[in-house]
Formats: structure tokens, sequence, C-alpha cells
């Protein structure tokens, strides 16, 4: 997977974020599981896009940085 690649997921993943939440606006329940899965998968996608960046910049090579799991992805501070 390339930067390209992950940008698309990334761009798909926000669309059905945006869908989701707008059906709370139409009176809808969202679903709840699938947006908690979905932001999941956006942090993990942006951490994938930024370790292969820095690994880049850094010389790496940036196909060597991988998806970490979500139990790690999520635990970061902000």
């Amino acid at each position: 997977m390339n930067d390209q690649d992950i940008l698309t997921r990334i761009q798909a993943l926000v669309e059905e974020e945006h869908s989701l939440r707008e059906a709370s606006g139409d009176g809808q329940v969202p679903d709840k599981a699938r947006l908690k899965q979905v932001e999941e998968s956006l942090d993990q996608c942006w951490d994938l896009l930024r370790q292969r960046r820095a690994k880049s910049d850094s010389g790496e090579n940036p196909n060597d940085a991988e998806a970490r799991p979500v139990s790690e992805v999520e635990g970061y501070k902000q």
C-alpha cells in the first residue's frame, strides 16, 4: 500500500463517517458500532501515513511501515 492508496482509503472512511453522522441529524439513530470502527480505522490510516512519511524523510524504506493495532493507536496521548 502506498501513500496514495492510504489517502484514498482515508477519503472513503471520512465520507462514510460523514454519512453516519448526518443520519443522526435526519432523526435516524446512527450506527454507533460502525462509527466507532470507522473512527478507529481512520486513526490507523493516519498513523500508518505518518509512519511512512517519517521513514521516507529519514531515508528509510516507507514500505517497512506497518499498521499498528487499534489498541496501540487509540492509546496515544493527544
